[in-house]
């Protein structure tokens, strides 16, 4: 009796001992799962794969793209930008309890579990929409034990760190939707050509369903696939309450308006530009490409949002998206040599090639005014130096060889002076002019003026047989534009790291005076003639509200529109990859996409002349003499010369050729000399 009365009290002693151990132990559990969660609240989330990534901005600071390998379409909106019937939709095939759980769907995650010990392998899952938004942005999808722990970590870290609503939506603009589309609005813009926030009912059901398997369930491979989700996705919808029974079965039988592959699909903002960017930053700070992904770096650089816009907007609508037919724009602001717009092609998505960059292709007549620059800033020739339109064989390289050129058409002028020339594109008379001037001159100046590509001092060069690239020729023109100053051509502004020091600064070019600005303006009226009545730019002249110069130029593989205002100075460039020659349709088209681009991009700039700079002359020519009008002349044209060159001699057809003494009220027709810039900018104005 005693000794069972000793165990008894010994069981007495021993419990509250256990009790004090299960509550100290429990105590320590709960402080280490405390303290966990605190550390776990203060540790910072690793790097998301895009906090990585460098960025490419233009030139207000925006963010146009991520320097990535995947090259994947992104546009992050708002929750209130994204239609509430996509969110009730996701909910409701990802994550119903979403707002219920803090992370975790603790009765899937052990049904998952039984499901896997049965089959003896890691088959099924319960992941919540968080648990998801951890793997997409920290880790790979592999199916490890390892993985599995860091994604929980992740998870608890992002539902301490954010709401739910803040979880919410970097999950939509986060999740994989199919052929290169990340997030809810690249894929609402992808597959609908709308906004998010405009998705309907069937719209939104059909989106929430592509993430489970972006290439099963893709209406653009697998429509049956797609529909069948889709649908499964509005009954659980109708199920929950979300969704009437009636609107479930309505949105089923909707037709859903697919939009069409390859039209307008790029992977990002300026594909073509992004390209470019890419190559000149690793070669400008010595790094390989994936240190350029991963260095987290901004690169400012030049382009504008707006006209680059407004460039592919311009292509869109004159380019046909099935023929096979390319095209190239690249627009260069002549006052500071920054790039604004670069368009490579009409699709990235399915010609990665940049024919912005390509040297290959033959400038024909747009080239000319290289030429006539070299003829005016030597004083070899002027606007009013004529040569005979007709057929001509020349003679050249010591009479070893000869050049026979013919003019389009086969149509001949007669005699011309170089306006005229300039207007009809005549090609005799610009073989007649680097016959004159020298070849090799005008191979001198074309370098000078940017054109690094090599070119053949032949009288051929006349009509642009040696190839350039749009870029150079953009360069180019922008000497011409720009008073006779080269600035080299600028792109990235900046480069900063992750820590907002700044890697590379651009340097500030103060230009390089090529020609005279007289001989730069001269040309600049000269040119501005190619819009007007007779001229081959002249069917496009309506379009635009502007002062603008330029030059066509078509060969049988190639067609060219290169031009500037005071603003830009823009090459376009038509032609097939192949070898192939063009039609007269597709030659037509280079000069509407330039007309249409110049006056979008520039809708918010009032319309300026371009700047009459010193050393400048305008006289009233008679225009069949050649010579100094008086007012005995019936016909008046004025005329701008580099002073110096200007006619001496008055015209003699219709007066005696000498001035006319002021008694007999017939003095000649000269402009005030004057000096102020309003001045002058009236009398443009007022004689135009």
């Amino acid at each position: 009796m005693p000794r069972h009365s000793d165990q008894s009290t010994l069981r007495k002693r021993r419990f509250p001992r256990i009790l004090r151990l299960l509550a100290t132990l429990i105590v320590i559990f709960l402080l280490a799962v405390g303290g966990l969660l605190g550390y776990l609240y203060q540790k910072e989330l690793p790097p998301a794969s895009d906090d990585i990534r460098s960025k490419l901005l233009d030139s207000r600071g925006n963010i146009l793209a991520t320097f990535s390998p995947d090259d994947r379409s992104r546009e992050p909106v708002e929750l209130e930008d994204i239609s509430p019937l996509v969110i009730k939709a996701t909910l409701s095939v990802e994550d119903r309890k979403f707002y219920e759980h803090s992370g975790f769907d603790i009765k899937g995650m052990g049904r998952a579990v039984l499901v896997n010990l049965e089959k003896g392998s890691r088959t099924q899952g319960a992941s919540t929409l968080t648990q998801q938004l951890a793997r997409n942005l920290y880790l790979t999808h592999e199916k490890t034990w390892t993985r599995k722990a860091k994604e929980a970590v992740y998870t608890l870290q992002l539902e301490m760190k954010y709401s739910k609503d803040e979880i919410l939506r970097m999950y939509l603009n986060e999740i994989y939707y199919g052929h290169g589309a990340y997030g809810i609005e690249a894929a609402s813009q992808m597959y609908f050509g709308k906004s998010a926030a405009d998705l309907d009912l069937a719209e939104s059901a059909m989106l929430a369903g592509i993430p489970k398997g972006p290439t099963y369930y893709s209406p653009y491979t697998h429509m049956d696939n797609a529909k069948k989700r889709q649908e499964i996705i509005l009954s659980v919808m109708a199920e929950l309450g979300e969704i009437s029974k009636s609107e479930a079965e309505n949105a089923a039988q909707e037709t859903l308006i697919l939009k069409p592959r390859g039209v307008k699909d790029t992977l990002v903002t300026a594909p073509y530009f992004r390209d470019y960017v890419r190559n000149l930053a690793t070669n400008l700070l010595h790094i390989t490409s994936d240190e350029l992904e991963q260095g987290g770096l901004n690169v400012y650089t030049t382009l504008d949002p707006d006209m680059q816009h407004a460039a592919e907007n311009a292509v869109e609508k004159e380019m046909d998206a099935e023929s096979e037919l390319e095209t190239a724009l690249v627009s260069v602001d002549p006052r500071n040599g920054y790039l604004k717009v670069m368009v490579g092609g009409k699709n990235y998505r399915t010609n990665q090639f940049n024919h912005a960059l390509t040297s290959t292709r033959q400038p024909g007549s747009s080239f000319k005014p290289i030429m006539y620059l070299t003829a005016l800033a030597s004083k070899t020739m002027t606007g009013l130096s004529v040569f005979n339109s007709q057929p001509t064989l020349f003679h050249y390289d010591n009479n070893r060889k000869t050049y026979q050129p013919r003019n389009f058409g086969d149509k001949y002028l007669g005699e011309i002076n170089m306006r005229q020339a300039i207007a009809a594109s005549d090609n005799i008379y610009a073989v007649n002019t680097i016959m004159k001037v020298g070849a090799d001159k005008v191979v001198e100046l074309a370098g000078k003026m940017g054109i690094i590509s090599p070119l053949q001092s032949v009288p051929s060069l006349a009509l642009g047989t040696s190839p350039v690239s749009p870029l150079e020729m953009a360069s180019a023109f922008a000497v011409i534009g720009g008073g006779g100053v080269q600035i080299p051509t600028t792109v990235i502004l900046k480069v900063t790291n992750a820590n907002g020091d700044t890697l590379y600064e651009a340097p500030s070019h103060q230009g390089t005076t090529v020609v005279e600005p007289a001989a730069a303006y001269v040309l600049t009226r000269l040119m501005e003639g190619v819009f007007e009545t007779g001229g081959t730019g002249n069917r496009v002249s309506s379009i635009i509200k502007r002062p603008v110069a330029g030059k066509t130029g078509t060969t049988d593989t190639d067609a060219w529109m290169v031009g500037f205002t005071p603003e830009l100075s823009t090459a376009v460039w038509v032609g097939y990859d192949k070898g192939r020659n063009i039609t007269t349709a597709d030659g037509r088209r280079a000069a509407p996409i330039f007309a249409q681009f110049t006056e979008k991009a520039l809708e918010n700039v009032p319309p300026k002349i371009f700047p009459i700079p010193d050393g400048v002359v305008s006289v009233y020519i008679n225009p069949e003499s050649g010579k100094l009008a008086t007012t005995e002349c019936p016909e008046k044209e004025l005329d701008t010369f580099i002073k110096g060159t200007e006619p001496t001699e008055y015209c003699d057809l219709h007066g005696n050729g000498s001035p006319n003494s002021p008694e007999e009220g017939t003095t000649p027709i000269h402009l005030p000399k004057e000096d102020g810039s309003l001045w002058k900018d009236i009398k443009r104005w007022w004689l135009n």
